[in-house]
């Protein structure tokens, strides 16, 4: 199965990204490499993570790469991430 960000999902990733270098660039680096980790197991198991609890009857799962919320969906052997938001608030 492969790994997919939707544009959107791509530039919230990014500015993620550019947000933590701003104060410390070796932990952008860090998440960086925790997300490829985490989000690569999605591969071989797309459905191990949980539903999103604000929509249990939705097809849409969140894997939390802390302190963000990486949502997705998996369609035709391809597991799209489509949305990063940090866990406190929705949106950023």
């Amino acid at each position: 199965m492969k790994i997919v960000f939707t544009p959107s999902a791509r530039e919230q990733f990014l500015r993620v990204l550019a947000h933590i270098r701003r104060d410390k660039p070796s932990a952008a680096v860090s998440f960086r490499r925790q997300a490829e980790k985490t989000l690569s197991r999605l591969a071989d198991h797309p459905e191990s993570c949980r539903i999103l609890p604000e929509f249990p009857e939705s097809h849409y799962r969140e894997v939390v790469i802390s302190p963000y919320r990486f949502f997705y969906r998996v369609k035709e052997n391809i597991v799209w991430i489509i949305a990063v938001w940090h866990g406190a608030a929705p949106g950023h």
